[in-house]
């Protein structure tokens, strides 16, 4: 069995403890696709999103995957995403997963104090160390996948130290650079 329960295979990985920081490199060799991960303390933000409810089961990725891909094709074409961004404190675009009423919600959102006539909702992240990996991909699909992967399959199972207990989480596009779209995963955690 692989090492690695992330659906990406992983051609290499290397470890090492430094203090109370643990990183690990991970490389996609055919794609030269890098990223790390750290834990690192957040100061609480508040994220604007637009959202869908996500049918599919929460093990069901392919399902989840193609429902995500949907409501962003939906939101950039219906100019939703350009209404969010006019308001956006920054650059940052911000995929958002929460648990909201028993139901799986998905949001496109940026940082703002501001609001937007469509319906909308204010996510609060909560002040507190965070899991953070940082990556690049050719798409934001693909660096969405790729982030997701190494935080719930790589690095919150490799870690003694921290826990996921729930609460949003989000990939953070951030930019491009020689072609390619970096960003972050931002998921909150406890000290065990």
């Amino acid at each position: 069995m692989s090492p690695f329960a992330s659906p990406i295979d992983f051609s290499r990985a290397r470890h090492y403890y430094e203090g109370s920081l643990f990183q690990i490199y991970l490389f996609k060799k055919e794609l030269k696709m890098m990223a790390t991960y750290t834990f690192e303390e957040k100061d609480s933000f508040i994220v604007l999103g637009i959202g869908t409810e996500l049918k599919s089961d929460y093990t069901d990725y392919a399902g989840m995957n193609k429902e995500k891909e949907d409501f962003w094709r939906a939101v950039e074409q219906d100019g939703r995403l350009d209404t969010l961004k006019a308001v956006a404190a920054n650059d940052y675009i911000f995929a958002v997963n929460e648990a909201v009423n028993q139901k799986m919600m998905y949001y496109a959102g940026v940082m703002t104090e501001a609001s937007v006539p469509e319906e909308h909702r204010v996510i609060q992240f909560p002040k507190g160390p965070y899991l953070v990996v940082r990556g690049e991909g050719k798409s934001a699909d693909e660096l969405s996948g790729m982030l997701t992967g190494i935080a719930f399959g790589q690095a919150l199972p490799a870690t003694d130290q921290y826990a996921y207990v729930g609460g949003p989480n989000a990939t953070v596009e951030m930019g491009e650079r020689d072609g390619s779209v970096y960003g972050e995963m931002w998921v909150p955690v406890v000290e065990k």
